[in-house]
C-alpha cells in the first residue's frame, strides 16, 4: 500500500443514483485511484447494495479497491476489498472475524495518537485522521495538526488517510509531512469543471510529489 508517497482515495457523495456511475468511470478514467469508498446514510442494505454493484464493477474494471462504509454485513455481500470503520461502528476484532485476513479494514482516530495506536495493535490496515479543513461532507470535532501525520510516518508502517477538505490547493504540506492517502470528497464531486478534471488536477500533484 505504499508504492509510491502518496495516492488518492475517493469518497463517495450521499447521492450514488442516477448518472453517478458514469461520473464514477470518468473520475478513474483520469488519473490513479488507490481506493473508492461507498459512504451512504440512512438506507437499507437491499437498496444500498443495489447502488453499490455498478460501483464495484467499474472500481473491479480499474483495480481500484471497492470499500463499504461502516457496514461489514453489506462488505461482505459485496465481497469488498474493505470497510471503513468509524469510533462507533463495530469493533474490528469483529470485522476481522467476519471477513477474513485478506480484506483491508480501516479505522477512523480523529486526532488521537491513542487511537490510532490501538488500531493498529488490533490490526488495521490503516488509520485515518482528520478532518484537517473545513468541510461540509459531514460534522466533524476534530482538528488535527500536521505533527500528528508527521508521527505516525516516522513511527509506524501501517499507512495514514487524511481527510476532511482536501483539495489540490491544500493538499501539499499533507503530503509532505508523510500522508499515505488522500481521502476526497467534495473537492472532486463538486469540482465546476467535473470529477475527471479534478482528478487530474491531484494526479499532477501527487505525481510531482512522488519525484521529489
Amino acid at each position: 500500500m505504499r508504492d509510491i508517497p502518496c495516492q488518492l482515495y475517493l469518497i463517495s457523495p450521499l447521492d450514488v443514483g442516477g448518472s453517478f456511475p458514469d461520473r464514477l468511470r470518468e473520475a478513474l478514467q483520469a488519473g490513479p485511484v488507490s481506493a473508492f469508498q461507498f459512504r451512504l446514510k440512512d438506507v437499507d442494505r437491499e437498496e444500498a447494495a443495489r447502488l453499490a454493484e455498478p460501483l464495484k464493477a467499474i472500481c473491479d474494471e480499474f483495480d481500484v479497491a471497492f470499500i463499504v462504509n461502516d457496514d461489514v454485513a453489506l462488505a461482505q455481500q459485496l465481497g469488498a476489498d474493505g470497510v471503513h470503520l468509524g469510533q462507533g461502528d463495530e469493533s474490528l476484532k469483529d470485522a476481522r472475524a467476519a471477513l477474513g485476513k485478506d480484506v483491508q479494514i480501516g479505522i477512523t482516530c480523529h486526532d488521537s495518537r491513542h487511537l490510532a495506536m490501538e488500531a493498529g495493535q488490533d490490526g488495521a490496515n490503516y488509520v485515518a485522521f482528520g478532518a484537517f479543513f473545513p468541510t461540509t461532507t459531514k460534522e466533524t470535532h476534530h482538528n488535527p495538526d500536521l505533527d500528528l501525520v508527521r508521527w505516525w510516518s516516522a513511527m509506524m508502517e501501517i499507512p495514514s488517510v487524511a481527510i476532511g477538505g482536501i483539495t489540490p490547493d491544500n493538499c501539499p504540506p499533507l503530503i509532505d509531512a508523510g500522508a499515505d492517502f488522500l481521502a476526497v470528497c467534495g473537492a472532486v464531486w463538486n469540482d465546476p469543471a467535473g470529477p475527471a478534471e479534478a482528478v487530474r488536477k491531484f494526479t499532477d500533484i501527487l505525481s510531482a510529489a512522488s519525484d521529489d
